[in-house]
């Protein structure tokens, strides 16, 4: 996910073809007994839109369903490759035409098992426009999404002509045109299967999910905590060592880090960046400091006149040159984070240094010519709308600071009380000039920090961005002989954001977390995710 799971918008600020990966960091050794039967606490945030798997692309649901639910194949935490989870094999010869069989024995929460039909049922319905699933982009790449899913006007069908049911363990997926690394984004979580109950009853389905992960649902308290327990006849490679996960929303970040030390909540999301220069004296070899596959961005409403304008990219442009990167990444950040010079994280395969090219250098003349030379910004005043609850604040103004200092326009912070509040001003249009888009990798391809995000109509395009050039680059990419020349593609797709500017790199995440003395065995993949089900419960 705003990915997560995977395509989600991160909470927290202050923060090969085998798919370089970040790797997992973990500073326990498990050496203590543990209870399998025990719950642990994980730092969240209230989900923006109902438990559906189709309807998350933040974090504070994605992770929920993430853990309720299991798709085709998921990705090993300890090196991001792909591993088969409830298929068996996917097979295909020209990238376009894959043939899936699924593994026998698995079962949903309610004890219906898990068919092909649950796959294709689930695909079709997320992806028809009439159910306002804010993940139906992701299907775009199947034959007959067009039908389901126009571009204007009511569907013509609720079925995708590219999806077939051959048996009850087989069906094959016929994509528009070949994406040779169609198997990779198989593990985001619009992918989830269905039980036949969820279509009787989607809305009362969202408030109590019935999945097939190795954890089930067991109670929403809104805007307090999610309940689940390991589900015991999961037959994932990923088999839970505790007995569920508890996600406790947190109205701030330093709540959850003050809770965490006194042993009130047991994994963090980030340690807030008051606590940066000293959570790793605070909780010693419980401290986490790892790579993530994320970056922390500034979007621009381009949907609104006053953005519109071509010559606007100018000021954009401006406006990024204005950003003192380093001395805000050294000192507010406590050099937890490292410049951005491109739209794709460090450690995602694809990642290429200096693709922002000079618009990523902080030069305060530059940045006031061409703020100059694009008609200057709207009313000579920004605001960046960010979640109170991620620990944002303090980035936030000394990014208005420099911006102000460099250039004579004002900008001042524009926070809303908490995740869900923001993403929802955001992906309602209710957002006046810039906002944060924090991302985290769905998939360890740079496809996915770009296509999902930059290309037209995707379903994290909350920028309204539109560009000929950059979709059509993107198609070319998509269709391209290997992974590898899919990579080298968006590559090209990606030099095109620097012309735009729809949004401004600023720095790359790692994930500063930590854990309480209740556990052991917490390690964090490059998604930013602790691998939950290997999490001990001392007893």
């Amino acid at each position: 996910m705003p990915a997560a799971t995977r395509a989600r918008w991160v909470l927290a600020g202050a923060t090969s073809v085998a798919l370089v990966a970040s790797g997992c960091s973990s500073s326990g050794g498990g050496g203590s007994s543990s209870d399998s039967s025990k719950t642990f606490s994980y730092q969240s945030s209230e989900p923006q839109n109902p438990l559906q798997p189709a309807n998350a692309n933040e974090t504070g649901g994605g992770r929920i369903i993430q853990n309720l639910f299991k798709g085709l194949v998921d990705y090993d935490p300890s090196n991001a490759t792909i591993r088969m989870q409830v298929a068996d094999s996917i097979n295909t010869s020209d990238s376009q035409t894959f043939n899936v069989t699924l593994k026998s024995g698995w079962t949903f929460h309610d004890g219906t098992p898990v068919k092909s039909n649950n796959f294709v049922d689930a695909w079709n319905w997320a992806a028809t426009t009439t159910n306002n699933q804010i993940n139906s982009s992701w299907f775009s790449d199947i034959e007959g999404y067009q039908d389901v899913h126009p571009a204007s006007g009511q569907p013509t069908t609720t079925k995708m002509s590219g999806l077939t049911v051959v048996d009850d363990t087989h069906f094959t997926i016929k994509l528009r045109n070949k994406v040779s690394y169609f198997e990779y984004k198989l593990g985001y979580i619009a992918f989830s299967p269905l039980p036949d109950a969820f279509f009787s009853d989607p809305t009362g389905y969202g408030q109590k999910p019935v999945g097939n992960g190795p954890y089930q649902f067991v109670s929403w308290d809104h805007n307090q905590q999610v309940v689940t327990k390991t589900y015991p006849n999961y037959q994932g490679v990923d088999k839970p060592k505790n007995g569920g996960v508890v996600f406790k929303m947190y109205s701030t970040a330093e709540a959850a880090y003050a809770d965490l030390q006194s042993n009130n909540l047991d994994v963090m999301d980030q340690v807030p960046p008051s606590a940066l220069a000293t959570y790793k004296n605070d909780l010693g070899d419980r401290a986490i400091d790892s790579p993530q596959g994320a970056i922390q961005n500034v979007g621009f409403t381009l949907y609104q006149a006053d953005w519109a304008a071509p010559e606007k990219a100018q000021v954009r442009q401006g406006i990024s040159m204005a950003i003192d990167r380093d001395t805000i990444t050294k000192t507010v950040l406590q050099g937890s984070r490292a410049p951005a010079s491109a739209w794709v994280a460090e450690g995602v395969e694809g990642y290429k240094a200096g693709q922002c090219g000079e618009f990523c250098t902080f030069n305060p003349d530059k940045a006031k010519q061409l703020i100059a030379q694009g008609g200057g910004v709207p009313g000579n005043k920004l605001a960046i709308t960010y979640n109170a609850d991620g620990g944002h604040k303090e980035w936030v103004d000394a990014v208005c600071n420099s911006i102000r200092q460099s250039t004579g326009v004002d900008c001042v912070g524009d926070p809303k009380p908490d995740f869900k509040t923001a993403r929802a001003a955001i992906t309602g249009h209710q957002i006046d000039g810039m906002f944060r888009t924090g991302w985290v990798q769905d998939y360890p391809l740079n496809a996915n920090f770009l296509a999902d995000v930059y290309r037209t109509g995707a379903a994290s395009n909350d920028f309204g961005y539109s560009s000929a050039q950059f979709d059509k680059l993107s198609t070319q990419a998509d269709q391209a002989d290997s992974v590898q020349g899919s990579v080298t593609g968006y590559q090209q797709a990606e030099a095109v954001l620097a012309t735009d500017m729809p949004a401004i790199p600023l720095w790359y995440y790692r994930t500063n977390s930590g854990y309480s003395s209740n556990v052991q065995n917490v390690a964090f993949d490059s998604f930013g995710n602790p691998a939950w089900t290997q999490v001990e419960v001392k007893g």
